[in-house]
């Protein structure tokens, strides 16, 4: 809100924080109240789509339209300071010979790390139903199971685990980014052999009754809100990764995260 003010594309800005069911309430009441409205905008992500395919609201993606891709966080995979596998690759592979005896802990049913490890376990040919998956209801809990040793291995938001791991309470092991990620030498999946690749992304989405001219403006007024001073600032604030993606390209895209997220849940039972 700030950098579309600060960019000169809003004089005022007002929110409304409708959270609940992986915020497809608050899809719900966007697409019904503001479907006419070229000045609304929602927040949107990999969270929301995982809750519209295993929750089956009455409203889906076809009620609005996406606009803007503004960050993505993704997945760190951390193990006990004395966890008695060294790396990413012990872990892989007790997980490859014995699923069950690897107890994982993460976000919800869902969660952008809990559809890694379903994602995973597709790449190595292990039954999903031999996942042994603890959900938590956030990075906090899961950080305390993994340093407890309740569980074998932690996944999270890189920056939910960084405080943790910079003190040595936990060790990083592998990435779900198609790249190394910066502050962590651990390895991505990729580099491990198992072509796992997903983020916790944010956007931005606009109500499905706009026209073509109004859906372009939007899509300008939020570039130019990306490329603000006041957007920067916050970005480092939060240490959030830019991976600005535009219009149709971000539809695109949209559309091929949820086909991916669907195979996969599908397959795991919960879609």
């Amino acid at each position: 809100g700030q950098a579309l003010i600060d960019s000169g594309q809003a004089s005022a800005c007002a929110y409304e924080n409708r959270g609940g069911a992986a915020g497809t309430i608050g899809l719900a009441q966007f697409a019904t109240g503001y479907r006419d409205d070229p000045h609304a905008l929602m927040v949107m992500g990999s969270v929301m789509l995982g809750g519209i395919i295993t929750g089956r609201p009455p409203v889906g993606l076809d009620q609005v339209r996406p606009i803007a891709r503004l960050t993505n966080e993704y997945n760190v995979f951390v193990l006990p300071p004395d966890s008695p596998h060294g790396s990413m690759q012990d872990v892989l592979r007790q997980f490859r010979n014995d699923p069950r005896s690897v107890k994982w802990g993460g976000g919800s049913r869902g969660s952008t790390e809990h559809i890694a490890i379903h994602m995973l376990a597709r790449a190595m040919g292990v039954p999903p139903a031999r996942i042994n998956y603890v959900p938590f209801r956030g990075g906090g809990e899961a950080a305390a199971a993994v340093m407890a040793g309740y569980v074998a291995v932690g996944g999270s938001g890189f920056s939910e685990f960084l405080p943790h791991i910079s003190t040595g309470k936990m060790r990083a092991v592998a990435v779900t980014a198609p790249s190394r990620l910066a502050g962590t030498d651990a390895p991505t999946l990729r580099e491990l052999g198992a072509d796992v690749v997903i983020g916790n992304w944010r956007g931005l989405c606009a109500p499905a009754g706009l026209s073509a001219d109004e859906l372009s403006a939007l899509e300008s007024s939020v570039t130019r809100a990306m490329q603000s001073g006041a957007w920067q600032r916050t970005v480092r604030l939060h240490q959030w990764l830019p991976d600005p993606l535009v219009g149709e390209p971000f539809a695109r895209f949209v559309t091929r995260e949820f086909e991916t997220m669907r195979a996969v849940l599908s397959k795991a039972g919960m879609a």
